[in-house]
């Protein structure tokens, strides 16, 4: 039988992939990406784009297009011989990696290009791919000895490794904690739709009654509307606790050990490239200049929010004294008595907003909102090899009737299937001879499935959510950069990647946006004007707390690499705690354990990185603002950000890109105000 893994497809064949492919697949692929390195260093001394670069870039492409359905599910139908297979490729891709970032024949040829003649003939993205790659290879160590170097190469493959475990014992974790009701009455409160998921889940093990779980919908149910305040403790305790060495699963997949290996060996590797600490090393691919350019702006940012967080908390702890007679609010109480407090004020119900957004109105709507913006065309494809029964495909095509781009679209939470909600690039665009090879990304969420006959009705944190995943998804489809190293996302300054998706996020507060994306999911009714002017009263309800909590993150993330010290380790929670103690208004319990699956840091890329999502909430918010004063829909201000932003991909600087689109350097101003802060 034929590895389907090695067929060139266009696209992957999924229901085809076996684990025993996996390993084979992979070791074939990097022999062959050998070799054409081998083979081009040795061809000529006179090194161009054409015998270089290019036959380089397509041998990576094909190992690309081959490791992206592999990783994607594990992610998403994850089976332990799966995981094994991908565990065991972990390796031997970091070793690929760093072999060719450590190749001085290969900086040699790179820097005679550089050098010549060619290179100002060479087109700008050709020309940022060069300098990325000059710059990459002294991140790779090539300027170290050959004992540093193996030193630096065996660290990338320990971090591979902390970083695949760390996100296998979250799922593991996740998936092990349920708790079985057979009384209705301990789920008081929880609406109808979380009640027929969790029966529903009953259902699926034979059991009677309801089964909830530490899947984020069925959690954030729970925290919201169960009125049972125990249930909520017990509920908060499970979910705060995973992974790590408390809780009901105490120890079994406990991510401490990892946590600290994992900041030991990143301290280990700034050193080892000449960087103070990881925080610096980070920044090196970033468009922030230097970590006290990061800290200046998250703590501005805290000073500015600081105030309206605590008066929130003021006001919703008055508000649960009065009218619930509580004294002190936990942890657990925060979502609860929030949404008492938003129907008391503002008389709106997250769930009677849900029922005006069906997905089966909300995706066609969001493809319309996309259609106006850029004069695209957005159709279902009904026939193609999927991952799982609950997948659709969609392709993009322009004006001209040419495909731009093609996405893959999992929407609902299940078990074997990670949390959280992300795009991921399938096949990146390339020039193939005088062909484009189609970009196609993955768009992946964890919203609350359909349940009987009704469609999946999301809140409007689910809207902004899907939307949020949709521009990181144009981004990658809609570039016309040709070469893969700077199309799509690949190549943007981290701390920019999240403009795209940001930006996608106001659409959802729009009258005229939500005309095309709201529906009542049985009646068909638009969202009536007196409930969207609830929404919109209600948009900025405890928005001081949320910034805050942010904030939290960003400044715990960084400040965690930046003070990282090897004679005193151990200092996660310590370093956490002091973060808390300056800009949060909420505090966490004791047994809290947050880090413990903060997997955007330990598994996800965001390492010294988390705060790109507030510099780059500044880059939208301002990006947005010229919408606001043209028109949401003006057809020259889309075509400007189409060409300045989505279409050119990393082939320009950040920065550049932005003042091109914009006219200026960003500011603050458009956040603080979408966030009703005052500045």
């Amino acid at each position: 039988m034929s590895n389907p893994l090695l067929e060139n497809t266009s696209l992957p064949q999924f229901s085809k992939i076996k684990p025993e492919y996996v390993e084979i697949t992979i070791d074939t692929l990097l022999k062959e990406a050998r070799e054409t390195v081998k083979q081009r260093l040795q061809a000529t001394n006179n090194y161009t784009w054409t015998n270089l670069i290019d036959p380089i870039e397509n041998s990576e492409d094909k190992l690309n297009k081959a490791w992206s359905p592999i990783s994607h599910m594990n992610s998403v139908v994850n089976s332990d011989e799966l995981r094994d297979a991908y565990n065991a490729c972990l390796p031997k891709l970091s070793e690929y990696s760093t072999e060719m970032g450590q190749n001085k024949g290969l900086f040699n040829a790179y820097q005679y290009i550089a050098n010549s003649s060619e290179f100002k003939q060479l087109d700008t993205a050709q020309q940022k791919i060069i300098n990325n790659a000059l710059r990459d290879f002294r991140l790779s160590g090539i300027d170290l000895s050959e004992e540093k170097q193996q030193r630096y190469k065996q660290i990338n493959q320990d971090l591979s490794r902390l970083s695949s475990k760390y996100e296998e014992n979250l799922l593991d974790a996740t998936n092990a904690w349920t708790k079985h009701i057979t009384d209705i009455e301990v789920l008081s409160g929880l609406p109808e739709n979380a009640l027929a998921q969790a029966n529903q889940t009953a259902q699926n093990q034979d059991k009677p009654g309801w089964i909830i779980s530490l899947q984020f919908p069925s959690y954030i149910a729970v925290m919201t509307y169960a009125d049972n305040r125990e249930l909520r403790k017990e509920h908060y305790t499970a979910f705060s606790t995973r992974a790590s060495e408390i809780g009901p699963n105490a120890g079994e997949w406990d991510n401490s050990q990892i946590m600290e290996d994992t900041l030991a060996l990143r301290y280990e590797k700034a050193q080892l490239l000449g960087f103070d600490n990881y925080a610096e090393y980070s920044l090196a691919t970033k468009m922030a200049d230097n970590p006290n350019d990061v800290n200046s702006f998250l703590e501005d940012l805290a000073n500015k929010s600081l105030a309206h967080a605590k008066q929130d908390l003021l006001e919703l702890t008055q508000f649960a004294n009065k009218h619930y007679s509580v004294d002190k609010l936990q942890a657990w109480d925060i979502g609860y008595y929030s949404e008492k407090m938003r129907q008391h004020f503002y008389q709106l119900s997250q769930e009677e907003v849900k029922k005006y957004f069906p997905s089966t109105r909300v995706i066609p709507g969001l493809f319309a909102v996309v259609e106006k913006l850029y004069g695209l065309q957005i159709s279902e494809v009904e026939s193609f090899d999927s991952w799982h029964p609950d997948v659709k495909f969609f392709e993009i095509k322009d004006q001209d009737g040419e495909v731009r781009g093609q996405f893959y679209l999992d929407l609902y939470a299940r078990e074997q299937k990670r949390g959280g909600a992300w795009m991921d690039d399938c096949v990146g665009r390339k020039k193939i001879g005088d062909k484009i090879q189609t970009p196609v990304a993955y768009l992946t969420c964890n919203f609350t499935p359909p349940t009987g006959n009704d469609p999946a009705l999301l809140t409007h944190d689910e809207v902004t959510t899907l939307f949020h995943e949709f521009g990181h998804g144009l981004q990658h489809m809609l570039s016309k950069v040709d070469y893969l190293g700077v199309s799509g996302i690949n190549g943007v300054e981290w701390d920019a990647v999240e403009l795209p998706s940001q930006f996608m996020e106001n659409w959802c507060w729009e009258k005229d946006a939500l005309e095309l994306i709201s529906g009542h999911y049985q009646s068909g009714e638009k969202l009536p004007a007196e409930l969207f002017q609830k929404m919109l009263n209600a948009k900025n309800f405890q928005s001081g707390m949320m910034m805050v909590r942010q904030l939290e993150f960003s400044l715990f993330d960084f400040k965690l690499h930046q003070q990282y010290d090897p004679n005193n380790p151990g200092q996660i929670y310590t370093i956490l705690n002091q973060i808390r103690d300056k800009v949060a208004v909420v505090q966490a319990p004791d047994f809290n354990r947050f880090a413990h699956s903060f997997s955007h840091i330990f598994a996800g890329g965001y390492a010294a990185g988390y705060y790109s999502y507030k510099w780059a909430e500044v880059l939208s918010s301002d990006a947005f603002s010229l919408f606001e004063e043209n028109g949401i829909f003006d057809s020259s201000t889309g075509k400007s950000f189409l060409h300045h932003i989505l279409e050119t991909g990393g082939s320009k600087n950040a920065m550049k890109l932005f003042v091109a689109f914009r006219g200026r350097e960003p500011k603050i101003d458009a956040l603080l105000r979408h966030n009703g802060i005052s500045a």
